[in-house]
C-alpha cells in the first residue's frame, strides 16, 4: 500500500430540503474543481428558522483530497 498525503478544504453547503441535501450540494460543487477527493467530515450543522419551522439547512464539511 502506498502512502498518501492529503489536503483539506472546508466548505458550507445549504439546502431548503435537508441537512443531507446540504452535504450533497457541497460535495457536488467541490467535485467540479477539486480532484482526488476521498473523504468528508461534518464539522457543523445549523439552520434558519422561520415561523417556528426549519426553513433552511447549512452544513459545513471538511473534504480531504489526495495531493498528486
Amino acid at each position: 500500500m502506498s502512502a498518501h498525503v492529503y489536503k483539506t478544504i472546508e466548505i458550507t453547503g445549504s439546502s431548503a430540503k435537508s441537512s443531507d441535501d446540504a452535504v450533497q450540494t457541497a460535495v457536488a460543487k467541490a467535485a467540479a474543481s477539486v480532484h482526488n477527493m476521498d473523504w468528508f467530515e461534518i464539522v457543523e450543522t445549523r439552520g434558519h428558522i422561520e415561523d417556528g419551522r426549519i426553513a433552511h439547512w447549512q452544513v459545513t464539511v471538511k473534504i480531504g483530497f489526495r495531493l498528486d
